[in-house]
């Protein structure tokens, strides 16, 4: 199915980012912090980059770690859902914590482009399947104390039942935003997260990361390295 044609000027109406490896190259402390999580709770469990990026094939970190535990073929009754629980609920506290150290930085062109369309009235929206704290922390350190309040909307992995590649936190953000899908762009750097917006029916501007370049992004709507050379008034141009 091909992408939607955008509506006619003024396009795009809103923006809608998703977080993880988009707004910044944040997979690489993830990764560290599940490891921490893991050694803490007395788990010789080692996730290389490679494993990892296998791993980033599945959304949402609880849902990633059952994923591992069918890999290795871990029996269920060895981690119960209520300590999967306690190590995302820790390794969430760790990444905060990493990220509070300055350890990542916004992508390059991210915070001109954010900024630009706050500036022009433009609404900003967030649409991932990571944690409200994630976000909350990425936001803080990287855009100040205030910057949490750029955006319109704020969908996470926490207020919808299925995650990317599902559509559902997509349309809820399309709710919240009260806009249909052909006026706004969406941001993406997975081919989950192209799917989960291109079943919603949202034109996708993909901006491959570390862990998904070598990814295929059939259907985007424009495929660039990152938002450096990215222009508000030729979105797809």
């Amino acid at each position: 199915m091909p992408p939607p044609s955008p509506p006619a000027a003024p396009w795009p109406r809103a923006l809608i980012f998703d977080v993880d490896g988009t707004l910044a190259e944040t997979e690489e402390l993830h990764r560290r912090a599940f490891l921490a999580a893991f050694a803490e709770d007395g788990l010789d469990w080692e996730w290389s980059v490679d494993l990892y990026r296998e791993l980033l094939r599945v959304t949402g970190g609880k849902e990633r770690i059952r994923a591992f535990l069918d890999r290795a073929a871990i029996p269920a009754s060895d981690v119960p859902p209520e300590r999967i629980a306690r190590l995302h609920a820790r390794k969430t506290e760790i990444y905060g914590a990493l990220m509070r150290t300055g350890a990542c930085t916004l992508r390059p062109g991210v915070e001109a482009t954010l900024r630009r369309a706050h500036a022009a009235g433009l609404p900003l929206a967030i649409c991932t399947t990571t944690s409200r704290p994630n976000v909350d922390a990425l936001l803080a350190v990287t855009l100040g104390e205030t910057g949490v309040s750029m955006f319109a909307a704020i969908v996470t992995g926490e207020d919808v039942a299925a995650k990317k590649p599902a559509p559902d936190a997509y349309h809820l953000t399309l709710e919240r935003l009260g806009l249909p899908a052909a006026a706004c762009l969406a941001f993406e750097d997975s081919a989950n997260g192209l799917a989960a917006a291109r079943a919603a029916h949202i034109p996708t501007l993909v901006t491959p990361s570390l862990f998904t370049a070598h990814e295929r992004f059939d259907g985007a709507a424009r495929v660039i390295p990152d938002l450096s050379a990215f222009d508000l008034a030729d979105p797809l141009g």
